[in-house]
């Protein structure tokens, strides 16, 4: 293949442009605060179920103190309705039963107030529980929205970056022949880096220094020849910076 020396040096910028994209995409995968965010997951997702079974335990305890006062209340009900009977009956059977169910009524009353007083307790810690859990969860969650703006921010720039090497990428692709394009692409592809130059003996593909006869090889080449690196297998670029014949 045939190539105007000039532009063969044209390859050397679309390198380096696609040189500091790769190196642009490995900071963008390897973000820090994406890190940091990846294991502060875990511990928003423990806080998550912390919470979730802290109104769960509260719900659970709420719906019984519900219960249990709404007992009272029928207790409360049936011991007004059976002092009222009382008071207006004059039958010593109908008082004996009515005193009898008076005291049941009580004694149930009693126990009605001492578990209520047992679930009010339980609500409360339920209750200091789910503030706990809360604020717990709120110190994650503003953690993790520190870190994701910071994180947004790096993108946003990363991505800036990228637009202006994707600019540059292009305006030099349009001065390349196609076939000298596709070439490139294919060495790029296969061994990730299309075209290297040669400075002295040394080839910046692989940064190792050709011998004699790779050397010799290549520098007998036309310099309108489209070299590949004996090395590296980029296209090889030589300049006013590569050694001669």
């Amino acid at each position: 293949m045939k190539a105007d020396p000039a532009i063969q040096r044209r390859l050397l910028d679309l390198a380096a442009l696609d040189a500091s994209r790769a190196r642009l995409q490995h900071r963008a995968n390897t973000i820090p605060e994406q890190k940091a965010l990846g294991e502060l997951e875990q511990a928003r997702v423990e806080h998550r179920a912390w919470v979730a079974r802290a109104v769960g335990a509260l719900e659970d305890a709420q719906t019984e103190l519900a219960r249990i006062e709404s007992d009272t209340q029928l207790v409360e009900q049936r011991l007004t309705r059976d002092r009222d009977r009382l008071e207006k009956t004059s039958s010593v059977k109908d008082v004996a039963a009515l005193e009898s169910e008076i005291a049941t009524l009580t004694r149930r009353r009693s126990d009605l107030d001492d578990i209520q007083l047992e679930l009010m307790e339980r609500v409360e810690e339920h209750e200091a529980e789910l503030a706990r859990a809360r604020d717990a969860q709120l110190a994650v969650e503003q953690e993790a929205e520190v870190l994701i703006t910071k994180r947004d921010e790096v993108r946003r720039e990363l991505q800036a970056e990228a637009k202006v090497i994707a600019g540059g990428r292009a305006t030099v692709v349009a001065d390349l022949p196609a076939d000298l394009l596709e070439l490139y692409e294919k060495q790029r592809t296969r061994y990730g880096v299309g075209a290297a130059e040669l400075v002295g003996a040394l080839t910046t593909g692989s940064n190792v220094t050709l011998d004699n006869v790779d050397l010799a090889r290549v520098l007998a080449a036309a310099p309108d020849d489209v070299v590949l690196c004996p090395d590296s297998s980029a296209i090889l670029v030589r300049t006013e910076r590569s050694a001669t014949a």
